[in-house]
């Protein structure tokens, strides 16, 4: 008997610990947040925040932030590539939040929290690895920048508390879901026919493939121009063959659409 409850023990232990290892860190408290503050439209292409529940449970939110800057550069180098980059569009994501709480209810747009000479992401306010980055610094930098990722999905989930961006996804992105949830995002964006169509001879898009269209044609999945990465995509942008053929060749036109800087916030 005595030795069953060892052995039983032992296997608990071990399945303790390869649940532990399955995510390098523990993004639960951001997800519950999430769960609770983030309301999804039309399927998940767009999503609603409710910036007063976030402000109601602030201290969580602090608590969450605090966490992250607890992590080490060094710590943060030794994971693997799917929960360093999970780790770093949590971060920006949190920290936008927080961001519009400083100014919550008076806004209407995050771009009313910056001024003629700064960008708001341009705050240097995320404390991470005992340093100060600001939003941009987190995005352009640790994660467009940085040599170890380079996966455009990321547009479609970093999100800047936007009409216009793509929706806040209402789960945390783990090591163990960061792909799939990437995949899914893009998918979802790329079918809301307010931000992304075909119309005629032409398609329309976000300006986000404008701002990042370099992102797009660097040999992602062997994908070297946007038209390559769209065509991928077809189905979800409800592509015609002939739109698709023309796409191929380079002979689709391409329009980007104005970009809506409204906060997202529950009406």
């Amino acid at each position: 008997m005595k030795k069953w409850l060892i052995t039983l023990f032992a296997v608990i232990g071990l399945q303790s610990t390869m649940v532990n290892a399955e995510n390098a860190f523990d993004h639960s408290s951001w997800n519950d947040l999430l769960q609770q503050n983030v309301h999804l439209l039309n399927g998940g292409q767009a999503s609603q925040v409710d910036y007063q529940g976030f402000a109601d449970d602030r201290t969580s939110l602090k608590n969450y932030l605090e966490s992250l800057a607890q992590v080490s550069q060094t710590e943060f180098d030794n994971w693997p590539k799917n929960d360093q980059l999970a780790f770093l569009i949590n971060t920006y994501n949190a920290w936008t939040v927080e961001l519009i709480l400083t100014k919550w209810p008076g806004l209407k747009s995050i771009k009313d929290l910056g001024s003629l000479f700064s960008s708001p992401w341009s705050k240097s306010i995320v404390s991470l690895f005992g340093k100060k980055y600001s939003l941009d610094d987190v995005e352009h930098k640790l994660i467009r920048g940085s040599d170890r990722y380079n996966d455009p999905r990321i547009h479609f989930a970093v999100n800047c508390a936007s009409i216009g961006c793509p929706a806040l996804a209402n789960q945390a992105f783990q090591g163990d879901n960061v792909d799939s949830l990437l995949e899914t995002q893009t998918k979802l964006f790329l079918a809301d026919r307010s931000r992304n169509r075909l119309k005629g001879n032409k398609v329309e898009l976000s300006s986000i493939f404008k701002w990042y269209r370099e992102d797009f044609e660097k040999n992602w999945k062997g994908y070297k121009s946007l038209e390559d990465f769209l065509v991928s995509y077809s189905t979800d942008l409800g592509l015609t063959p002939d739109a698709i053929v023309k796409l191929k060749a380079k002979k689709l036109d391409i329009k980007f659409l104005d970009y809506d800087w409204a906060l997202n916030k529950t009406l």
